[in-house]
């Protein structure tokens, strides 16, 4: 009897509906240049950023992460129907109790799901499919709603040029569960490394990382370091999980990255052979959103008519822990929120 580490016995799972929301207030980069050493040429140059959006003084994270699960029942009114476990991807929880899954499960009417947060900074939506999956498999869940959902903009020192540029709010949802044959997702590949906890941390209840190192009181970030991290395990994950998923890059219709610099983007493409016109990029609009980067990303494709049904997608981020993960999925468009929005112009 086969296992169900073999792909041939598991279920076909994936994603059945998402939704995405960020906050109204625009914030460009020519803000940043009445109280810091830099001008909006600059950040745009070196990050590919252009503006990112500010979650208002009442809103927080769970409020964001209501939005975007309220956004796709917008289009689905009954995406959410057999939900059993919530997952908030986040590192700018409400709380650290309650969890800020189970506040968003009690606004959207998932009173009694199992819920909650997962920390692994940008890498945490990707990480959150997987755990999904396994809950699934498990027989644990039956369908599992995974919001990453960031307010970035309450932990963020906004005098800090080396993080206030970078960081914006909002928040992505989906849906995981069974989806058609030979449709959804196919496998994955995670890890840490706690050595690289200096290079980027957010200080909790210790104010030091084991060894002694003094973590402040916001959003810390050793971008050099970060850098050199990121293209290197953005390119090793994605050749990884292509080559257990019995893949090659020419086979990938689209890359869904971490929306963190352009430039690291740029190295993981150039680093699986495919030009920057096969990856979805919206930074320049929105930022750095941590967790919510993939599922803001993926949203727009889908709602735009890039991704469609069928199209083989190679889902990476990297985070704080230092952390990475990617993924590989066929997927499917045939539900009423994943399908392009009205008069969605589509380009290949």
């Amino acid at each position: 009897m086969r296992g169900m580490s073999d792909p041939a016995a598991r279920p076909s799972l994936g994603i059945t509906a998402l939704g995405m929301y960020v906050p109204d207030r625009v914030v460009p980069n020519a803000e940043f240049e009445a109280r810091m050493d830099t001008n909006a040429d600059w950040i745009e140059s070196r990050t590919g950023i252009r503006e990112r959006r500010f979650a208002a003084p009442e809103q927080f994270t769970s409020d964001v992460g209501v939005m975007a699960v309220r956004d796709m029942l917008r289009r689905d009114p009954q995406a959410l129907q057999g939900v059993d476990a919530i997952i908030c991807a986040t590192v700018s929880p409400d709380a650290l109790m309650p969890s800020t899954a189970a506040l968003i499960g009690m606004q959207v009417g998932l009173v009694g799901a199992a819920a909650f947060d997962l920390s692994t900074a940008c890498s945490g939506f990707v990480y959150g499919l997987s755990v999904a999956q396994g809950l699934i498999m498990s027989g644990a869940a039956r369908r599992v709603l995974v919001v990453g959902a960031e307010a970035l903009s309450k932990i963020v020192d906004q005098d800090d040029r080396n993080t206030a540029i970078l960081f914006g709010d909002g928040a992505g949802a989906a849906v995981i569960g069974p989806v058609p044959a030979g449709y959804g997702f196919q496998e994955f590949v995670m890890g840490a490394d706690g050595n690289g906890g200096s290079s980027l941390y957010l200080r909790c209840v210790a104010p030091t990382l084991p060894g002694g190192f003094d973590m402040g009181h916001s959003v810390g970030m050793n971008g050099r370091e970060v850098f050199k991290f990121a293209v290197r395990v953005l390119g090793e994950s994605g050749a990884q999980v292509l080559a257990k998923s019995g893949l090659t890059s020419a086979d990938v219709d689209w890359v869904i990255p971490h929306q963190a610099n352009v430039r690291i983007i740029e190295a993981a493409m150039d680093r699986f052979g495919l030009p920057m016109e096969r990856a979805v990029v919206n930074l320049d609009r929105y930022g750095n959103t941590s967790s919510a980067t993939v599922p803001m990303a993926l949203h727009e494709a889908v709602q735009d008519g890039r991704v469609q049904d069928g199209q083989q997608l190679l889902l990476i981020a990297f985070g704080g822990g230092l952390s990475w993960v990617a993924g590989t999925m066929k997927w499917w468009g045939g539900a009423p929120s994943l399908k392009p929005a009205p008069h969605a112009g589509v380009s290949a």
